[in-house]
């Protein structure tokens, strides 16, 4: 249903080809990804593979290319949080280390690459694919009020987001986290669109009742334009999600990383974001500063311009020009 909704919200042609996959444990999803994708490539016997961000597709699809010998190009390259029990930094080390070509989003990402001994020439910093999607989209965003469907919309209110396995799947975290956006609930309203897996946790938990608080409106899962508004009207965010630290950094909303580290450092050192963990006083001290101070609003890094896939255009278009005369 997330699937269906991100195509028709900003206007995307459907995929020729859908793996149709589903959900399952990392190797169950990865093993299947690539079952599926390798008669795909045998079939159109692509010129390169294009791969997006950190999620299991971008490893299995990396790792069937690179395996028949087709160059792989990686789009969010080079991020690290420097911690492997996240299964996203796994998949973001071994593709970079399977691709020909590496866009990066933040300057410094050249740096975590060249440690790991990736080529100079190989890397292309280009800016960030999703600050293309959100300055392009931001005039369609949907009004907070619209969202809300008849509920009273709050002037300030704050937004969460929670999926991260670290977060949702250890009932002792997930129950401290949720006691501690009931607390903050009593300061400002908070507006909580509920991932799937994040709502069928709470359910298994039995923490339905931690978000009794009228000031929790929880929301089913929205699609791209309406959480683009909500995100824009926002007083601040508290999410564990490394998109909406990077959206909220462009669009000069406080956001508060529900994690212990971030692989978007940039959204700190420039950007509106603060790390603050998991720790109950700590969240809620950041939420009452944020509401006394206005919160740290930061700027625009270099390159979030909206041109990023422009650049990478480019790089590939020159990359295929050089081969195809190599092959002459």
């Amino acid at each position: 249903a997330m699937n269906d909704q991100h195509f028709k919200a900003l206007g995307l042609p459907l995929p020729d080809i859908s793996l149709g996959v589903g959900s399952g444990s990392h190797a169950v999803q990865t093993a299947e990804i690539m079952r599926r994708f390798e008669p795909v490539v045998d079939e159109v016997a692509p010129g390169a593979v294009l791969v997006v961000g950190d999620v299991n597709s971008t490893l299995a699809c990396a790792l069937v290319a690179a395996k028949k010998g087709v160059p792989v190009f990686h789009v969010e390259a080079g991020l690290r949080s420097f911690d492997r029990t996240m299964p996203e930094e796994v998949n973001r080390v071994l593709t970079d280390q399977l691709a020909e070509l590496l866009f990066t989003t933040e300057a410094q990402a050249a740096g975590n690459l060249a440690r790991e001994g990736i080529p100079a020439q190989r890397v292309h910093f280009v800016g960030n694919v999703m600050i293309d999607s959100v300055l392009r989209n931001l005039p369609r965003a949907i009004p907070v009020s619209q969202t809300l469907r008849g509920r009273a919309c709050p002037s300030t209110y704050a937004v969460l987001t929670l999926h991260r396995p670290s977060n949702v799947d250890d009932p002792a975290t997930l129950r401290k986290l949720l006691r501690t956006i009931a607390a903050i609930a009593d300061l400002v309203p908070v507006v909580f669109p509920v991932h799937p897996r994040t709502r069928a946790r709470i359910e298994a938990t039995g923490s339905r009742e931690l978000l009794a608080n009228p000031n929790v409106h929880d929301l089913p899962p929205l699609d791209y334009l309406a959480m683009l508004g909500l995100l824009r009207e926002a007083t601040c965010v508290l999410t564990d999600s490394g998109g909406i630290q990077e959206e909220t950094t462009a669009l000069g909303i406080p956001c508060l990383t529900l994690r212990d580290n971030t692989e978007r450092p940039i959204t700190v050192e420039q950007g509106s974001n603060t790390v603050v963990g998991v720790d109950h006083a700590r969240i809620l001290a950041s939420v009452s500063e944020i509401l006394a101070t206005g919160g740290k609003s930061g700027r625009t890094p270099e390159r979030w311009d909206g041109c990023a896939a422009d650049r990478i255009a480019s790089v590939v278009a020159h990359w295929l020009e050089r081969r195809q005369r190599r092959v002459a």
